[in-house]
């Protein structure tokens, strides 16, 4: 297995994005240098890039895609491991610009006529977690006894 560092979009990691097929992911932004390494290996570096206030496009630098599909041939697939800065497990959302450490496993691929290389998502690090802003509703508590309208 293997590490990559970065910065963390989009990440899923306790809880799979069930977008389309279940799959635990994460867009990691990595240095030109490791995007030149990915690649030349055969692993699919895009330019990254995220929509600012105004609605236009920010390049924010070169990606991978790190995955699991939760469904596998032989049953559900577990989610990957997350972690704080001392190894010790977490349960949080990781926010857009989090740096992480993320570590997976590099396998080839062949299907109908393709082929490539992908990474499967092993463990992810929070080097600096950057919070996800607030759901609806996140800041309100049950209406409790004795406490008047």
């Amino acid at each position: 297995m293997a590490v990559a560092i970065g910065k963390a979009y989009w990440a899923s990691v306790t809880v799979p994005n069930e977008t389309f097929e279940p799959v635990y992911t994460v867009d990691l932004v990595i240095s030109d240098e490791d995007a030149q390494d990915f690649s030349s290996r055969g692993v699919k570096v895009k330019d990254f890039s995220l929509k600012d206030e105004s609605g236009e496009p920010q390049y924010i630098g070169k990606a991978v895609t790190i995955k699991r599909k939760v469904n596998a041939k032989n049953g559900r697939r577990p989610a990957p491991k997350l972690y704080n800065l001392n190894k010790e497990p977490m349960d949080v959302t990781v926010g857009n610009g989090s740096a992480v450490k993320v570590q997976y496993n590099e396998f080839a691929w062949d299907y109908a006529g393709k082929s490539g290389v992908s990474l499967d998502f092993q463990a992810m690090q929070v080097l600096d977690l950057v919070p996800m802003k607030s759901q609806d509703g996140d800041e309100l508590n049950p209406f409790g006894d004795g406490e008047e309208f």
